[in-house]
């Protein structure tokens, strides 16, 4: 298989004038391709361009902007098995879960976009001085979007930003994680069919230097990062430097899934089958924190140990592979470190809690029964594990749940209605499901609270997110 490495900017491949880096095949460890890094004069070359391409695409019509975005999903569709093959090689995940639900969610966002550029609201009144002036309100576009998107969905996450932001009529600069590059830089191919040079830039390196310098460019009018609350906090403070700049932040979650005395435990265990492993846990919704009545903690205990012990994991490639490798080496170490750390304080390794020997990144599902204070059920794992802790009532597990430092996605499981609104109402989170998980609509917001971040992805809010709304007066 063979792989794009040059960056993509001002609608032609150019080759990095930076430091190589490796992109590396989860599965085996091997090295897929070296991909040169952006030096810093390609990023100013990256967000000049986009500025330059901002003052025509800023000014085109929703319907043509709605027919790009359009087009751009049914390419994408048409394309889905090639890119599938890179996505399911750079990021380890199962290349049947990969052609079949990522990318036509991917296409399905940028469809959905279309739509929505065509419905953005604004309201003429007249009268709130005298009747002779009318106000108006607009919704405009921000200019240049310098957007930052992860490792563990490379081109969904990528789809959640450059659809809203183009739609809204702006222009990006996207830089994807060093370690899955390969699909945003294909799809950049795509992108170049129907839409003017400049529209979309795609740039490559670190955080440190080629991040950095994108985030600090005095021509970007708006930061949208997806990533760890480390480099959000980072974002943050390069947004206030010397030209103020919006930011739109979506930094990882610790889900607590709340099951109470009467909850339909077949469906509870076969939902968190995938809410908990897909992406072998590599995911900020990830079920990964069951909070469970005392009375059914031994019952469901059991039950998540058997549905684990069934899980196949193994080459993304296989039919029947359910989750495939964390995505780097250090990842798998970062993810044994947190269960290690749980042994020695005494948990209850359950099921797993092992690396796997053998070529590749690979990490055991694994189950550990551990209390409410411990590291491994406060702190973010990001790897296919679970804890499992006991409460007396209800009430205690929302408070543990809003005592967290994360508000990302949450839910509830209980067969009385009322009692489940009541837990949902109660919950701050930016998503809560009830008798569900990890279930998403393109059509509804994503996003958090705390230190999960702001802003929404999806969703109409998504696209309000990239406009600056404005007023309007006229005098007659």
């Amino acid at each position: 298989m063979s792989f794009e490495t040059r960056l993509f900017i001002n609608g032609d491949y150019v080759r990095g004038q930076g430091p190589a880096l490796a992109a590396h095949e989860p599965a085996t460890g091997k090295v897929l391709a070296d991909v040169a890094s952006a030096d810093r004069a390609q990023v100013d070359a990256a967000v000049t361009s986009a500025h330059a391409a901002f003052a025509k695409w800023g000014q085109t019509t929703p319907k043509e902007r709605s027919l790009a975005l359009m087009r751009i999903a049914d390419a994408i569709e048409a394309h889905s098995h090639s890119l599938a093959d890179v996505e399911s090689a750079n990021a380890g995940k199962p290349w049947r879960y990969v052609q079949a639900g990522e990318l036509a969610n991917v296409a399905d966002v940028f469809r959905f976009f279309g739509t929505a550029a065509r419905n953005v609201p604004g309201i003429a009144a007249n009268g709130f001085r005298s009747n002779r002036h009318t106000s108006m309100m607009r919704r405009d576009p921000l200019g240049v979007i310098a957007s930052i998107a992860p490792w563990n969905y490379p081109l969904l996450m990528a789809a959640w930003k450059i659809a809203p932001a183009i739609a809204a009529g702006n222009t990006v600069v996207i830089k994807p994680s060093e370690n899955t590059p390969l699909s945003l830089l294909l799809l950049a191919s795509i992108l170049a069919e129907f839409l003017p040079a400049g529209v979309v830039n795609v740039i490559c390196g670190d955080g440190p230097e080629v991040g950095q310098s994108l985030i600090t460019h005095p021509l970007v009018r708006m930061i949208s990062l997806t990533g760890d609350v480390r480099t959000g906090r980072a974002v943050l403070k390069a947004a206030a430097g010397e030209s103020i700049k919006r930011t739109h932040l979506e930094l990882g979650g610790k889900a607590p899934v709340i099951v109470c005395a009467d909850a339909d435990l077949d469906s509870l265990v076969e939902t968190l089958r995938e809410a908990s492993f897909y992406n072998a846990g590599q995911d900020c919704t990830a079920a990964c924190r069951i909070l469970v009545d005392k009375s059914i903690e031994q019952e469901v205990t059991d039950k998540l140990s058997t549905m684990i012990g069934s899980l196949v994991y193994g080459a993304p490639e296989r039919d029947d592979v359910e989750f495939g490798p964390l995505i780097t080496g250090a990842q798998r170490d970062r993810v044994a470190g947190f269960v290690e750390r749980a042994r020695g304080d005494g948990a209850d390794i359950v099921a797993g809690g092992n690396a796997v020997s053998g070529q590749g990144y690979f990490y055991e599902p694994t189950l550990v029964s551990a209390p409410i204070q411990s590291e491994i059920v406060q702190k973010e794992v990001f790897g296919p594990v679970l804890t499992i802790t006991a409460f007396d009532e209800p009430g205690t597990a929302v408070e543990w749940s809003n005592a967290s430092e994360y508000g990302l996605a949450s839910s509830v499981w209980s067969r009385n209605s009322v009692q489940a609104m009541n837990i949902a109402n109660a919950l701050q989170y930016g998503v809560t499901w009830v008798n569900t998980h990890g279930v998403f609509a393109t059509e509804m917001p994503h996003g958090g609270m705390r230190n999960s971040g702001y802003g929404s992805d999806l969703s109409m809010q998504s696209l309000m997110d990239y406009t600056q709304i404005r007023h309007i007066m006229i005098a007659s």
